[in-house]
C-alpha cells in the first residue's frame, strides 16, 4: 500500500512539470488492412552483396533492382495485386514486396497460387505484432536497482562497445534522460519524420538512460549503443503495432550494423520471413531478447522461437522451461515529453534482460551463446537454492561470466569460485 501511495506522489510530482507529448503521426498506409496484404520474396543474386558496402547504396541500388521490380509487377498483373512497397533483405539474399489483395476472401488461393509460381522465392501473409505493455528522483524504485546491484554491476560494465538495437516504435531522443546517450535512430515505418512515441521512448529508457546525471533513472546499460530502430508505429491507445514487413526492413539493419544484442519487446504469430532473419542473427551470435505474450499458446513468437532469450514477468505463473523471469510492474522509465513515470508488462520485463545481456557482453565480449543462456538461468548449482530467487539473478550471473564477483557476494548469498581482485 506504502508503495502505491509512494508511486502516485511520484507520479504527480513529475507530471507537474512535464512537457505536452509529441503525438505520433498517422499509422503507415495500408497498416490497418494487414488482413489484405502479402509479402512475396524473389532471389537477389548473391555476387551483389559486399559486408563492408554502404546499406542502402549497395542493396538498393544493386545490379538486377530493376529486373525484380519488373518480375514483381508482373506477378502483380497476372495475380490482381497491388504492389505497395519493397525492400531488399540481403541477410537472406531476397527482395521483399508488399503487394495487397483487392479481396480479402482471395488471400488464402492466392497463396497457394503464388507458392507453385517459379518466379517466387516464398510468399506469406503479412502478420501485425504488439507491444506487450499493460497501462496503468527513480533510482530506489527500479529493481534493478535494490535486487539487481545495478550500481555495484556498473563499476565493473556499463555495456560499452556493445550495439544493442532496439525494434520498436518511436524513441523521443531529446528526452533529458537520453540526451547524449549513444543513439542511432531509424524509421522503417514510413518516409515521415523520426517520431516520438510511447512504448519506445519506455523501453529505451530501461535500457539506455543516462546514469549518475541527476534526474529520472539510470538505464541498465547506459554506455551501450543503441540502435533505436522505428519498426512499429503508434496507435491511439497508446500501444505499439508492427508488421512483418517493417520488422524485416529493421532485423536487416540491426543484421548490417552488427548488432550484438537485439530487444523485441513485442509478439504476434510466427512469421517465416522473420524466423530466417532470426536464424541469421543468432547463426551471428546475436544475443535476442523477445517478451513472452501470456495471451499467446507457448508465449508468442518470436518468444517461442529456439535460441531466442524468453522473458516473462514474475508473476506470470507457470512458464515453459527455459523461459527468464524479471519484475515487470511498476518500473520507473522514461515517456515522451520530457516525463518519466511508471510502466507493466512483459516488455518491461524483457527490456530490463536486453540490458543486463549488454553488461554481461561488456564483461566478456567472446562469451559463447550457451554460457550467456546459463549464466542468466535461475537452475544453476549456484547460490543457495532456497535463497536463489525465479527472477534473473544479475550479481550471479555477472560472477559465472567473469569468474569473479561483480557485487557484494556475502550480501547476494554467492559462493565465488576463484574470486579476482
Amino acid at each position: 500500500m506504502h508503495r502505491r501511495v509512494l508511486l502516485a506522489l511520484l507520479c504527480l510530482a513529475l507530471a507537474a512539470c512535464a512537457v505536452p507529448a509529441t503525438r505520433s503521426p498517422a499509422a503507415p498506409p495500408g497498416a490497418g488492412n494487414a488482413r489484405q496484404q502479402i509479402l512475396l520474396t524473389l532471389r537477389i543474386p548473391p555476387s551483389h552483396f559486399h559486408p563492408d558496402a554502404d546499406y542502402t547504396g549497395d542493396y538498393v541500388n544493386a545490379p538486377g533492382r530493376v529486373a525484380r521490380r519488373h518480375v514483381a509487377e508482373q506477378l502483380a498483373r497476372r495475380y490482381r495485386l497491388v504492389l505497395l512497397d519493397h525492400w531488399p533483405i540481403a541477410a537472406l539474399k531476397l527482395d521483399c514486396f508488399v503487394m495487397q489483395v483487392p479481396d480479402d476472401g482471395r488471400r488464402a488461393g492466392l497463396l497457394q497460387q503464388l507458392a507453385a509460381d517459379p518466379r517466387v522465392a516464398s510468399v506469406q501473409p503479412m502478420h501485425l505484432f504488439h507491444s506487450l505493455a499493460r497501462d496503468d528522483p527513480l533510482y530506489v524504485l527500479q529493481p534493478m536497482a535494490a535486487h539487481g546491484r545495478l550500481a555495484e554491476l556498473q563499476q565493473h560494465s556499463t555495456g560499452r562497445h556493445v550495439t544493442l538495437a532496439e525494434l520498436d516504435s518511436g524513441v523521443e531522443l531529446a528526452h533529458p534522460d537520453l540526451r547524449g546517450q549513444r543513439v542511432v535512430a531509424r524509421n522503417f515505418v514510413d518516409d515521415g519524420a523520426y517520431p516520438a512515441e510511447a512504448h519506445g521512448t519506455e523501453v529505451a529508457g530501461i535500457i539506455a538512460a543516462g546514469a549518475n546525471n541527476g534526474i529520472g533513472i539510470a538505464g541498465i546499460a547506459p554506455g551501450a549503443h543503441l540502435l533505436a530502430l522505428r519498426a512499429c508505429w503508434q496507435e491511439s491507445s497508446g500501444g505499439a503495432v508492427c508488421s512483418s514487413f517493417t520488422l524485416a526492413k529493421a532485423l536487416q539493419f540491426a543484421l548490417d550494423a552488427n548488432a550484438q544484442v537485439i530487444n523485441l519487446s513485442l509478439g504476434g504469430p510466427r512469421d517465416p520471413l522473420l524466423a530466417q532473419l532470426l536464424d541469421v542473427a543468432l547463426a551471428r551470435r546475436v544475443t535476442v531478447v523477445a517478451a513472452v505474450d501470456p495471451a499467446l499458446a507457448g508465449g508468442g513468437f518470436p518468444a517461442s522461437m529456439q535460441g531466442v532469450l524468453a522473458v516473462a514477468g514474475d508473476d506470470a505463473g507457470r512458464q515453459p522451461a527455459g523461459v527468464l523471469r524479471m519484475p515487470d510492474r511498476d518500473i520507473p522509465t522514461t515517456l515522451p515529453g520530457a516525463r518519466w513515470g511508471f510502466v507493466s508488462g512483459s516488455s518491461f520485463a524483457a527490456a530490463q534482460v536486453s540490458g543486463l545481456v549488454a553488461l554481461l557482453r561488456g564483461l566478456s565480449p567472446r562469451m559463447q551463446p550457451a554460457q550467456l543462456r546459463a549464466a542468466l538461468s535461475t537452475e544453476t548449482e549456484l547460490g543457495s537454492p532456497v535463497q536463489r530467487p525465479a527472477t534473473v539473478d544479475a550479481c550471479a550471473a555477472a560472477m559465472r561470466v567473469d569468474g569473479h564477483c561483480a557485487c557484494d557476494c556475502a550480501a547476494s548469498g554467492i559462493a565465488p569460485s576463484g574470486s579476482r581482485q
